[in-house]
């Protein structure tokens, strides 16, 4: 009975021909940084099977990282994955590609892109309520503010790491409401944000905003990201300033991209609007709806805890985009911005550990015992996937991260 071939992608594969998510490898034979793009169980080393097939395209993907090809611009990603998406299909093309392709198992991944700017917003309503509720309970729980702009702070792009990282536990200032002063000393209070995240390709020049209708020029696909934080610090440092040291220390991003092409499918119209949004926000005569289907697992040790939707999302990623560079401010290839902790109207559907336990108050319980925050040596791991045509999932990897003590 002839082998099957590694491109015999089982039926019902989240990683079939349909996705074909982009990210980086190298092995232990050859050290050297190469793109790849996921087939089921295997990674196509995209730039050698390129050249192999004499592809105009062996330049862009004949790299060690994809910056290039995000700079590339919207026309190339769709006709890069138009290629991709031959070569994995056309039986044609089997007997030159499938000697580049390598199980999964058997390659590191690295971060895909060089990380230029980063961005994290706060477009959960179900999120924002709760914190609100929390931290404000004789107020509104909501800032005047939230419905009528996406709300942001910009984060170091340098602390950004792949999924499999560990997270150093961070030490900084804290001081609860009943201490006398502020000690120093490790975050007890170390937390999770189940997020979304997008990376910039094509960049923009500084001083000309970027319309809500140009989003799928700018921006060249999703990924899962896990922003690490620490409450206790965060919560003595934030006023005026917003966060600073408490969320700096490690963001955790998948390692695999996911073009925005792949989903298609999931788009779905955001939450209805309480508010009439200013014109550069108002995207209720957009062609395309802004949202996406995507169904997030967070799990520790193992064990799920919550399933965040983002369907649920208030402002959609075009809108955070439109906002970030309303003002002038310009892109920049390898940019990144999260959507945001996702959170959906239920209990379980929390994407952090502030939410689920209500800042401590109510322990979850784990097989290895009960958490309000993570302890060292918890591991925390998001996966997602999202609906693809005719009945096909897209799946969008997983981010994990493992926590160890302070350094």
């Amino acid at each position: 009975m002839p082998q099957q071939s590694p491109l015999d992608v089982p039926e019902g594969d989240p990683f079939g021909p349909h996705n074909l998510p982009y990210g980086v490898f190298s092995t232990s034979r050859d050290p050297r940084r190469r793109i790849g793009v996921r087939i089921g169980g295997h990674v196509l080393d995209a730039g050698a099977a390129a050249v192999a097939l004499g592809s105009p395209y062996a330049g862009l993907l004949g790299r060690p990282s994809l910056n290039p090809l995000l700079a590339a611009g919207r026309t190339a990603w769709h006709d890069v994955r138009r290629a991709l998406t031959a070569w994995v299909t056309d039986p044609g093309h089997r007997p030159t590609v499938e000697p580049h392709l390598l199980p999964l198992d058997e390659v590191a991944l690295h971060l895909p892109y060089e990380v230029a700017d980063y961005v994290d917003f706060y477009a959960s309503e179900h999120h924002a309520t709760n914190v609100g509720r929390m931290f404000r309970p004789d107020g509104d729980a909501l800032t005047p503010n939230w419905k009528h702009l996406p709300i942001g702070y910009h984060g170091r792009s340098g602390t950004i790491v792949v999924s499999g990282t560990d997270v150093v536990r961070p030490s900084g200032q804290r001081k609860a409401p009943t201490d006398p002063a502020p000690v120093f000393g490790p975050s007890v209070k170390l937390d999770i944000e189940a997020e979304v995240g997008f990376v910039v390709g094509t960049p923009s020049e500084l001083g000309r905003p970027v319309p809500l209708g140009e989003f799928e020029d700018h921006v060249f696909g999703l990924f899962l990201l896990n922003d690490w934080s620490a409450r206790d610090i965060q919560a003595w440092e934030y006023v005026p300033l917003g966060p600073f040291l408490g969320k700096s220390f490690a963001t955790s991003v998948s390692a695999w991209v996911t073009p925005l092409e792949a989903l298609d499918a999931a788009r779905v119209a955001p939450p209805a609007r309480d508010f009439p949004l200013l014109p550069y926000l108002d995207d209720a005569d957009s062609d395309r709806p802004g949202g996406f289907d995507l169904h997030i697992t967070v799990s520790i040790n193992g064990q799920e805890v919550a399933r965040p939707p983002f369907a649920t999302m208030y402002w959609t990623a075009a809108q955070q985009l439109a906002h970030m560079t309303v003002n002038g401010a310009s892109l920049r290839t390898g940019d990144v911005y999260g959507s945001g902790t996702v959170s959906g109207p239920e209990t379980d559907q929390r994407g952090s550990l502030l939410e689920l336990t209500w800042n401590g108050r109510d322990a979850i319980e784990l097989a290895d015992g009960k958490r309000t925050f993570l302890e060292d040596g918890d591991t925390v791991t998001m996966t997602a996937w999202a609906p693809g045509a005719n009945g096909t999932r897209v799946g969008l990897g997983e981010v994990t991260g493992r926590i160890v003590g302070t350094r």
